[in-house]
């Protein structure tokens, strides 16, 4: 049959609407036309579902629709999980550029340290984890104007 006639078919009763709910649910997935008409139908069949005097016509119009409804619900559980693992994957690929951010930050500082001092002592290197709490404008400012005792003063693990 045609897909013209496709939504007019749904409409109908009987194995005229069983059949076009299986052809609906044959079309290729990606087909606009048919995810309206399972998100449509699907919406109907919860609504019908949720009727608490069903005649006999609404309980065969529920029968008809399960098919379309369970591939609908099977579909949109995939989208999810589709979704759920692609903002997982936005969410690490974040937290790697903050981790190298970070990681930048602190060669940055060790080596100028390192080029300030003439050495980086255990002391010192353990100081700059807190210093890297701070702006980068900030740091680069007290690495530049305090002296090894003013960073371990502020920085140090006595410091607190």
């Amino acid at each position: 049959m045609s897909t013209d006639t496709l939504w007019l078919r749904v409409l109908g009763k009987r194995g005229t609407q069983r059949q076009a709910i299986d052809e609906l649910v044959a079309l290729p997935q990606q087909n606009p036309f048919r995810q309206t008409i399972l998100e449509i139908l699907a919406n109907w069949r919860i609504t019908v579902n949720e009727s608490e005097n069903l005649s006999e016509q609404d309980r065969e119009l529920l029968m008809n629709l399960s098919p379309a409804y369970l591939k609908w619900q099977e579909e949109t559980l995939q989208q999810g999980r589709f979704e759920g693992i692609q903002v997982g994957r936005l969410e690490g690929i974040q937290e790697g550029i903050q981790e190298g951010r970070l990681e930048g930050q602190r060669q940055m500082a060790e080596n100028f340290l390192r080029v300030r001092f003439g050495k980086l002592d255990q002391e010192l290197s353990g100081a700059i984890a807190p210093m890297l709490q701070l702006p980068p404008q900030e740091l680069t400012s007290l690495l530049t104007t305090l002296s090894g005792e003013q960073l371990l003063e502020r920085f140090g693990e006595s410091s607190g």
